[in-house]
């Protein structure tokens, strides 16, 4: 069984694989779902796109961040087009794990999609869209609650705090004393 930074620093590579113009072994390019792959690159309109994960406790976020015209977003199925397009990253960040480290990952989705569009001029608009998966074959002594640090508190930092915080007030310090 993979360690859980063994997990994550997995996943993390298989995100990093994904930059603009990677290409495989085989020398084509790699396609991992993103808009900015279809087309012509030299001839098209590029398409500014990209993804990011992040980790908590046993979960990851999934992020995704385009270009949008406001057509787009005003069509019936804007919303599942953008589950369908982490779903697709979802899929392909299990893929490349696979191939990277030579174990599989399961990755299950944790609450519904949320997908946030902002616009800075009439022409502009851009979207941003995340879910969050619970990542499975992490171990169960994993700290998954949020009941915090079960570690006592160190002996420098225990005297420091019964001293008061920082201790005793400078001699410059003019201010009347609370009481």
């Amino acid at each position: 069984m993979a360690s859980i930074y063994e997990i994550i620093q997995g996943l993390n590579q298989a995100a990093a694989n994904a930059y603009d113009g990677a290409l495989t072994e085989t020398g084509e390019t790699l396609k991992a779902g993103l808009q900015r792959e279809d087309g012509d690159p030299i001839q098209d309109k590029r398409v500014i796109d990209g993804f990011k994960v992040k980790f908590y406790g046993n979960m990851m976020c999934l992020s995704y961040h385009s270009e949008v015209m406001l057509r787009e977003v005003y069509a019936s199925g804007f919303e599942s087009d953008m589950d369908q397009r982490l779903a697709d990253l979802k899929g392909w960040l299990t893929k490349e794990y696979k191939n990277i480290t030579g174990n599989s990952v399961s990755l299950s989705e944790s609450g519904e999609i949320d997908v946030r569009v902002e616009s800075t001029s009439r022409v502009r608009s851009w979207v941003v869209a995340t879910k969050h998966y619970k990542i499975g074959g992490l171990s169960s002594d994993m700290n998954d609650d949020n009941s915090g640090s079960t570690n006592p508190v160190e002996a420098g930092w225990k005297t420091f705090l019964e001293q008061g915080g920082w201790g005793k007030r400078p001699p410059n310090d003019k201010r009347k004393k609370e009481k």
